[in-house]
């Protein structure tokens, strides 16, 4: 059993902090809204602190899945921030979706530190099947992976700090592709009078097939949006690519195009819908 520390108990936090628990370690969560933290204790049975430097403190590791880069530098590097309590033989993993720049910043701050973000959504932290790209050295990723090995399927170190952040962006680029092509299909086979399961039945099993298909489709055909991962979070994840991009010179054609089909659906009150609403800005 390891001391741990999670900062951040939101939808994907909590559970992942659930999963520390249930794996037999003594967790401590802060969170900024005090009522979230209670309400995880009072579902897991771990403890709350009233600071991040009060639930880093003594920990072996610290786990922080907040908003933002301003979040996340509030909670490790601000005042009462976890990173001036943390042991320096502690291992630091963040699972925000952030900058790359933060992320080498924080490893420039502290020798061992994990940039980790997931993909799978709160379906993959609830159920502990999450994909967590990793940047970092193999001395933090050592200490890291045990732990993460408990809300994880597939846990890939793909280099230095800031390169999960980068893949997470690759991952984001792709996804945003993947659903203006779904949208377009159903888009394509309701103006041409046809069955959409008689459709998804046909080719969702051929080339065609992707996640996005096989778990959106038939919502999307429902019209049925209030779940998943939100269009204010693609958004914010499209515009650290984007930036990325204009950083490293790489062309996103596709992506900017996606992040302003985006801004539509924002437009039109969808903002905390899934980001299969993207359907949505499309004529029947």
């Amino acid at each position: 059993m390891a001391k741990l520390a999670f900062i951040g108990t939101g939808v994907m936090g909590a559970p992942m902090a659930g999963h520390l628990v249930a794996a037999g370690h003594d967790v401590t969560v802060y969170n900024r809204s005090q009522a979230k933290a209670l309400a995880w204790a009072d579902k897991y049975g771990g403890s709350v602190a009233g600071t991040p430097a009060l639930a880093a403190r003594d920990a072996d590791a610290v786990f922080t899945c907040v908003g933002n880069d301003d979040d996340l530098a509030a909670v490790t590097l601000g005042e009462d921030g976890a990173f001036a309590a943390m042991r320096d033989d502690a291992v630091f993993v963040d699972h925000t979706t952030v900058s790359a720049a933060i992320a080498r910043r924080l490893a420039d701050a502290r020798a061992l530190v994990v940039d980790a973000p997931v993909s799978g959504g709160q379906a993959g932290a609830e159920n502990g099947k999450l994909s967590i790209m990793c940047g970092g050295s193999a001395d933090a990723m050592a200490k890291a992976e045990p732990y993460m090995q408990a809300y994880a399927a597939r846990i890939v170190h793909v280099g230095d700090a800031g390169a999960g952040q980068t893949t997470k962006m690759c991952n984001q680029i792709a996804i945003a592709g993947v659903i203006q092509g779904v949208s377009e299909s159903i888009c394509f086979a309701q103006n041409a009078g046809l069955d959409l399961d008689k459709v998804f039945e046909a080719i969702s099993g051929g080339a065609a097939q992707s996640w996005q298909m096989v778990n959106r489709w038939p919502t999307m055909a429902k019209e049925d949006f209030d779940f998943g991962f939100a269009v204010d979070w693609m958004r914010k994840d499209l515009g650290l690519a984007l930036d990325e991009a204009r950083r490293n010179g790489a062309v996103l054609p596709v992506a900017a195009l996606v992040d302003q089909f985006y801004a539509d659906v924002q437009a039109m009150g969808g903002a905390r819908q899934d980001t299969s609403a993207l359907v949505r800005r499309l004529p029947k």
